[in-house]
């Protein structure tokens, strides 16, 4: 197998009859579809159906096709159609709003956007804004367009190296960056989580894989999708987590396996105990950042273990660290030790290996002859920055941790300028950009203050250009975070606004981002920091 649509249809052949995914009541309520199974077979002639029309309409190797779909099947089949000629897909969050879309069309200068037929003029709003021409749109179900442009590797064949996605991660010094990753990447992944051992064995052509992470994150395109592609079984995607019914999903489901982020543990935990609380199939489930105090009391109420992990997108399994095998260190933030196929340094301020216990900045790298094997392929049109990120030969995570004598790792904290909300990497610089477009705003400085349930909050200190009194905050303050809601997606608005007399800069002007860090844990208790945290809803 040499390509994502490779492995989808050996495992197809193999199992026709079998479900390939399953969509339970919910999912199917909030998409208006029918819930229930499709089998492998079915799956495969669909996806046959739309790779020979999109080859029929001039779509081939080196192209890339935006997919704003949620995480509905034709996601998955577009995907697996498009990957079967050598293109490209770029998924896109259904949250993004007119700056963000313009970035990503332009930037990624994809031809062709499979989108809900509700965003097809956002996007082609975007695209004009961006200058792209060469833009067009279609429906899941409806006709494929011609291609503007020949495919840019006509003639080359598609292989493992290909692109097979290019997934945008937030940013730390200005805008979002595409990451180029690869059939082999893909196929790591699926072949890293089919071998899995320890606590979290997986059975082949048996396992439900349940989760309600979005398929434009690699944990869901490249985890819990590739491992069924890989080893067979069963996907179950959810629209997204719903608190109230993610345990009846599960069971409606037969879920063996399920997903989650830190906060998902927390808020399952917040409903009364119930006798059903351990009526279900699941064996374990696989994700990172549960909250050390809710670790253990979730494991003895519902019955199973939470195994953590660390990733990122740009290493994809390649460097994933995993606390699969016991002493898992349950409650104590603890990701794993280091496994074979990872070569791993914690590096010090000063460059120099950090002690035991003590906090450095975690390094990684494959083993063997190539170091970036399976890794993402570089950012999209940034050399710098790739190069940047594999200074030394390692591949620079930005992330604390440290390691205790035994060779467990525990995260500490991150040590780039990002802010996690529910899961939901955040670029500061990237909502300060368009804070700083509204007329009352002289300048702006994001950073992450605490939410219990959230994990973190965005809050923004502002600088107006004409001062404001509190009674006049209130209003300031909603019509700032709506011009944000307007531009970006609804997570990375602030959820609090702070109106200051200035910011804590550098001698050279920046933003002194550890004063602000420190400053953000405190404002949300003064006067003039207003809440707005009940703005922030996604948008239909």
């Amino acid at each position: 197998m040499h390509t994502v649509h490779d492995a989808f249809a050996t495992t197809a052949a193999r199992t026709p009859r079998a479900d390939f995914l399953f969509t339970e009541a919910v999912t199917a309520a909030a998409y208006g579809t029918a819930p229930g199974a499709i089998a492998w077979g079915a799956a495969a002639a669909e996806v046959e159906r739309l790779r020979a029309a999109y080859a029929a309409a001039g779509y081939g190797h080196g192209h890339r096709v935006a997919l704003l779909l949620e995480n509905r099947p034709a996601f998955l089949f577009h995907w697996f159609a498009l990957n079967a000629l050598g293109a490209s897909v770029v998924p896109v969050n259904a949250d993004m709003r007119s700056a963000e879309l313009s970035y990503l069309i332009g930037h990624s200068e994809v031809v062709l956007a499979v989108t809900l037929p509700e965003r097809a003029a956002d996007l082609r709003s975007a695209a004009a804004q961006a200058g792209v021409a060469t833009f067009a749109t279609m429906a899941p179900d409806g006709a494929v367009p011609p291609a503007a442009t020949a495919p840019p590797r006509v003639g080359e064949p598609v292989g493992a190296s290909t692109e097979c996605a290019l997934l945008y991660t937030s940013g730390t010094t200005g805008r979002p960056k595409g990451c180029i990753l690869s059939n082999t990447y893909f196929l790591n992944a699926g072949r890293w989580y089919a071998a899995l051992d320890g606590v979290c064995s997986i059975r082949p052509d048996t396992e439900r894989v349940m989760t309600p992470l979005p398929l434009t994150h690699m944990n869901a395109m490249a985890c819990s999708t590739m491992v069924v592609l890989v080893a067979g079984g069963c996907l179950v995607q959810l629209d997204r987590f719903h608190p109230r019914s993610w345990l009846q999903s599960a069971r409606e489901s037969g879920a063996t396996v399920v997903h989650y982020l830190g906060v998902i543990p927390a808020m399952l935990l917040a409903a009364p105990p119930s006798p059903a609380d351990r009526d279900h199939a699941i064996r374990w489930a696989f994700g990172a950042g549960v909250d050390p105090k809710h670790h253990a009391a979730f494991e003895e109420r519902f019955g199973f273990p939470l195994v953590e992990a660390w990733a990122m997108t740009e290493t994809g399994v390649a460097a994933c660290i995993m606390a699969n095998r016991e002493p898992r260190l349950v409650g104590r933030a603890c990701f794993g030790r280091q496994p074979d196929f990872v070569e791993v340094r914690l590096v010090d301020d000063a460059g120099q290996p950090s002690a035991t216990d003590a906090p450095g900045e975690l390094w990684v790298r494959s083993a063997g002859g190539d170091p970036q094997r399976a890794f993402f392929s570089g950012y999209l049109k940034d050399e710098a920055a790739t190069a940047e990120a594999w200074a030394d030969g390692w591949f620079h995570t930005g992330d604390l941790v440290r390691r205790d004598a035994e060779g467990n790792f525990f995260f500490v904290d991150r040590k780039k300028n990002v802010i996690r909300r529910s899961g939901e990497n955040i670029s500061a610089v990237e909502v300060e950009s368009v804070l700083n477009q509204h007329p009352a705003v002289k300048a702006s400085a994001v950073a992450a203050t605490p939410d219990a349930v959230r994990g973190d909050e965005v809050l923004a200190c502002i600088v107006l250009k004409e001062p404001a009194d509190l009674q006049r905050q209130a209003p300031l303050a909603a019509d700032i975070v709506a011009h944000a809601l307007a531009q970006l997606a609804y997570y990375k608005a602030p959820g609090y606004v702070a109106f200051v007399d200035a910011l804590p800069l550098t001698p050279s002007q920046k933003i002194q981002r550890g004063e602000l860090r420190v400053l953000a844990q405190a404002l949300p208790t003064q006067p003039h920091c207003v809440d707005t945290r009940a703005m922030k809803k996604r948008q239909a």
